[in-house]
């Protein structure tokens, strides 16, 4: 029976280098999957799921609007497909995580989703809120914070690094705007 599992971490965790890693995987065995990344990541590659370790894979990218049944589903019908793949599933809808399941129960292919659980304010992006409720499998990638602790935060930094409370949910950035810290850490840094 196919799964979907939701493996969530804070940034600089690893893991869009452990999605490539499950997907070099699959294919080292013959088995076709498909990637997914969001449109709206524009840090690399457009079209491209890249780790900070040098790792890129070409994925299908995915924005609010897009069916990611249909694309599955036409995928699958023109050979099997052993694995979906989504990086940044954070960005997510609730009715494209509802699709992610509907593809792991109906058409019998797992689907593994990574992400951010919170964003820089602590709260949940509506993704990561519905594969929590929803996922077969929860499993948190360890970070590390500066102090040793389990980073599970995200803290948003200005230019100079100092910590930002304000601003829209989602800003594309990567170790220039953000800082995955433990909550005690995070806390300070934004009292």
């Amino acid at each position: 029976m196919a799964k979907l599992y939701f493996y969530y971490a804070s940034m600089n965790a690893g893991k869009s280098t452990t999605l490539l890693q499950a997907d070099f995987n699959y294919r080292e065995r013959g088995m076709a999957t498909m990637l997914f990344t969001a449109a709206v990541d524009d840090r690399f590659a457009t079209g491209t799921i890249t780790s900070r370790i040098g790792l890129s894979a070409p994925a299908t990218m995915f924005d609010a609007a897009t069916d990611i049944a249909a694309a599955v589903t036409e995928r699958h019908r023109r050979g099997h497909l052993a694995c979906v793949l989504v990086d940044e599933a954070q960005f997510l809808t609730a009715d494209q995580v509802r699709q992610l399941a509907g593809i792991a129960d109906g058409l019998g292919v797992p689907v593994l989703a990574y992400g951010l659980r919170t964003d820089f304010r602590g709260q949940l992006f509506e993704g990561s809120a519905r594969l929590l409720a929803v996922a077969d499998a929860l499993i948190e990638i360890k970070s590390v914070c500066a102090c040793g602790r389990k980073a599970t935060m995200n803290l948003r930094v200005d230019r100079e690094g100092r910590a930002v409370a304000e601003g829209r949910q989602t800003e594309i950035g990567g170790n220039d705007r953000y800082v995955a810290l433990c909550r005690r850490h995070f806390t300070e840094a934004l009292e």
